[in-house]
């Protein structure tokens, strides 16, 4: 009888699970309430199990139906990743190629990128987001992008294929005329060294890591949207933060901004992140899109590392 199941059904049974009830499923999967519920009784029936407890107001899973809506998840996720695949192989050149790129990720890479597949298909434009944090990951799932260069671990989803690209480091500086500067940070200073002084953070525009700081030390924060509003408040002597090497370099080598090098924020004051370019499993990538993945993974490896030191 298991040779019997379908996709169907077990898109069904998810839909349910994810809803909270048959009506709710029958109205996301445009079908009738008691085309849902023969469904999952077919399916119930050929696995011998029951799935949901009907008794109360709303269906609600069962022991066994919530260790089988795991693997019901798991078939479905490589089915759509086959037919995405399949439809990759036949797909023609795409008129439009959008991508998110992290705020931590040096742009003008992603250019040299693009310049390489406009010589190759220039045809093809291009869409480029610059978000921070959780807004990559967003992005691809909203679908409003086809590739995404991601910065971290905190934003992992099953839907997404993660591929190591690189890795680029965050120093904490702050502007040579701030008391933190003259100070004189060392490497066991701690929170109280900083808890006088303001933190420029970087705020989430998603709802992906609300409730959730990324290396908030201060009690005292000034919160901004973007990346470059962060750096030109540090160097103002508003307050200090962690900012990418690559964007910081000339600063700090022009005596503009200074690290602050405390064990507190990484050793010596640095953390490195890696860098991974992403896309959706069930989304096929088309030409231009895998050439500019091959470009910026050639860049790298020609290149190395976005520069740590």
């Amino acid at each position: 009888m298991l040779d019997a199941l379908t996709l169907d059904q077990m898109r069904t049974f998810v839909t349910v699970a994810d809803s909270g009830s048959f009506r709710a499923a029958a109205n996301k999967l445009y079908r009738v309430q008691s085309g849902v519920s023969v469904a999952i009784g077919n399916l119930e029936a050929q696995l011998g199990v029951l799935l949901f407890d009907r008794s109360g107001h709303r269906p609600v899973l069962t022991p066994e139906g919530k260790v089988l809506l795991s693997n019901a998840r798991d078939i479905l996720l490589r089915v759509d990743a086959l037919r995405a695949k399949a439809r990759g192989l036949g797909d023609g050149l795409e008129l439009e190629l959008p991508i998110c790129v992290d705020t931590l990720f040096p742009i003008h890479e992603v250019g040299l990128a693009i310049a390489q597949v406009r010589a190759t298909y220039p045809s093809v434009t291009f869409r480029v987001a610059v978000e921070p944090l959780g807004g990559p990951q967003l992005a691809l799932k909203e679908k409003r992008c086809t590739l995404a260069i991601m910065v971290g671990e905190d934003f992992r989803d099953p839907r997404i294929t993660f591929e190591a690209l690189c890795s680029v480091a965050q120093v904490a500086v702050v502007a040579a005329e701030h008391p933190l500067a003259r100070q004189g940070i060392s490497h066991t200073s701690g929170v109280m060294e900083f808890a006088d002084h303001l933190q420029i953070v970087l705020s989430d525009p998603s709802k992906v890591s609300e409730g959730r700081d990324f290396g908030v030390v201060s009690p005292q924060t000034c919160r901004v949207s973007t990346q470059d509003a962060k750096h030109g408040l540090i160097l103002a002597g508003v307050g200090w933060g962690r900012l990418p090497l690559w964007l910081v370099k000339r600063d700090l080598d022009e005596g503009r901004l200074v690290r602050l090098s405390t064990n507190l924020l990484g050793r010596n004051g640095e953390l490195e992140s890696e860098v991974y370019l992403a896309h959706r499993l069930d989304e096929p990538l088309g030409p231009a899109a895998r050439q500019f993945a091959e470009a910026l993974f050639s860049l790298k490896t020609s290149n190395g590392p976005v520069p740590t030191t």
